[in-house]
């Protein structure tokens, strides 16, 4: 089978590149690098199943040509983190909304079968926890550019749908929740990245607002086995799927498990979200996967602890950069022992 990840160089993408290659798979992808990396996917450059290609969805012509011939496609490629939709909203929205048109229409034209990754957010400000596929969205005002990611992604997930029942083009939507693991940068406002980093450094773990909002985090290649298990699921067509894990933490425990699992010093800070994102910034509670619908069409769920999955990270920031620590303490946590496989 050849598989299409539109994106594949990013965090998610590179993951599930390594996942598709080991299932048997070639692939192709298809990356501009504007939020991904070619670092990402180094230990595959000798891989003969593995083709990337450097340019963009938006380019219709590349995309024809890149998809022709393929059985299938994640499309991955978006503008992500809370940070870069909020410095460049015209940006994001037309990326999102205008890269999986282009996916949808190129792959419908060869009845391809296509994968949309979607988010958590869209669920917006919804308190019926835990979230149900089917549950209704709660989004903020127009005026808040913090909903306009959100509003994006809920308006990809109206396309592809509109492409499953009007043109019969199979399509899948899998809402992410929170994905984290090694290669994720937190160059964007992602929060596991950018706590393990500042521990690592010695500086300030910086925790925005309360710290007293919750989260649940998924390991990365927990999600990207959901993901190749869910194409081979016929009855995933025509479905929208959370992917995530349901285990739920605070931020201000996260926080000192980072510091405790990178045997840091690091002072915990609480920054206003007004002083972060500006005034008015709205954040949720609580964020919690209903996995019921993806524990019955692939048999298992995301079950990674978040525990094990910061020291994954620590020690992915420490092959990195070993030169964050004192020689000693990086070699110690380094040997610590714990590894993960996809």
């Amino acid at each position: 089978m050849i598989v299409l990840i539109t994106g594949g160089a990013g965090f998610i993408g590179s993951h599930l590149a390594e996942r598709c290659l080991k299932q048997g798979w070639v692939v192709r992808i298809l990356d501009d690098l504007s939020t991904g990396a070619e670092e990402n996917l180094a230990h595959l450059k000798d891989c003969q199943a593995l083709e990337f290609v450097h340019g963009s969805v938006l380019d219709r012509r590349l995309l024809d040509e890149v998809i022709e011939g393929c059985d299938l496609v994640f499309h991955l490629a978006a503008a992500v983190g809370v940070r870069l939709v909020l410095d460049s909203p015209i940006r994001a929205i037309g990326t999102n909304i205008h890269g999986t048109e282009s996916v949808l229409a190129a792959a419908a034209a060869r009845r391809i079968p296509v994968f949309i990754a979607s988010t958590s957010e869209v669920y917006g400000k919804s308190t019926a926890i835990p979230f149900r596929e089917d549950a209704d969205l709660v989004l903020g005002a127009t005026t808040k550019a913090r909903w306009s990611y959100a509003a994006s992604k809920a308006l990809d997930e109206f396309l592809g749908m509109a492409y499953w029942n009007q043109n019969g083009t199979p399509v899948t939507v899998v809402r992410f929740f929170n994905t984290v693991g090694p290669r994720q940068t937190g160059r964007y406002g992602m929060v596991l990245p950018t706590f393990v980093r500042q521990a690592l450094r010695g500086e300030p773990i910086t925790v925005f607002g309360t710290g007293e909002q919750k989260r649940c985090f998924g390991y990365v290649g927990d999600v990207v086995e959901m993901l190749v298990r869910l194409a081979q699921t016929p009855g995933a067509v025509g479905e929208v799927i959370n992917i995530g894990n349901n285990r739920e933490i605070s931020m201000n425990d996260l926080a000192l498990l980072v510091r405790q699992v990178s045997d840091s010093s690091s002072p915990i800070v609480h920054i206003p979200y007004e002083a972060a994102y500006g005034e008015g910034f709205e954040d949720m509670d609580r964020r919690v996967p209903c996995l019921e619908k993806l524990a019955l069409l692939t048999g298992s769920r995301p079950e990674t602890s978040t525990e094990a999955i910061v020291h994954a990270v620590v020690e992915y920031q420490l092959r990195q950069s070993p030169v964050t620590l004192p020689p000693a303490r990086a070699i110690a946590r380094a040997a610590s022992g714990v590894g993960f496989g996809d």
